[in-house]
């Protein structure tokens, strides 16, 4: 079995091509009858973790074998991350990380995911609060409370410090962009064409 592409893909740090590389080359080893022995499965499992693609994760966790699940405890390690992310267990998902000594071949691949999730735990919280108190952005962040709350301000975000709350600054709306009258007109003449 060839997992060279999978090799080059994490040496360039191309984490979003992982889990679709890793799903066509399990399915063509598969369909050859080849064994699966030193099949990457904590790579591939983090790849859809990676993209946050829960439901192809599942699946593929509930495809293994129960052999092939206790044979790989790094394996079983980055699914427990994946129960975090189904349960909404924010701040699970950091001790999941911490709780494991990963190898060489996913360490800078579990710390990129984690960038990842971090940037999308602060957008989520830049969408669902105005302001919202430093505890709580550093238990969703699995930061200590200063180092949140300079993410927070590097980001942004404004302190009380007397409060100890953070405001939130919030993206920009972008503005529709507005359609001149001779692209309305070209669309007109286009529609009138197709209808006669």
């Amino acid at each position: 079995m060839d997992l060279s592409a999978v090799q080059a893909a994490l040496s360039d740090k191309s984490y979003s091509t992982l889990a679709p590389l890793c799903d066509d080359l399990l399915l063509q080893t598969a369909s050859r009858g080849a064994t699966t022995d030193e099949w990457p499965y904590a790579v591939h499992l983090l790849a859809h973790l990676y993209l946050n693609d829960l439901n192809s994760a599942r699946f593929f966790w509930k495809s293994l074998s129960q052999e092939v699940k206790n044979a790989r405890p790094e394996l079983v390690a980055v699914w427990r991350i994946g129960q975090c992310l189904w349960n909404r267990d924010y701040a699970g998902v950091y001790t999941a990380v911490q709780g494991f000594e990963w190898g060489p071949d996913l360490a800078d691949f579990i710390t990129a995911f984690l960038e990842s999730y971090r940037k999308r735990i602060f957008q989520l919280l830049t969408s669902a609060y105005s302001t919202i108190s430093v505890p709580d952005v550093a238990h969703f962040m699995g930061m200590s409370e200063e180092d949140a709350t300079n993410y927070a301000v590097e980001n942004g975000w404004s302190l009380d410090a007397s409060t100890k709350m953070l405001t939130v600054k919030k993206a920009k709306a972008q503005t529709n962009q507005k359609l001149d009258a001779s692209k309305l007109q070209r669309l007109t003449e286009c529609v009138f064409h197709l209808e006669h």
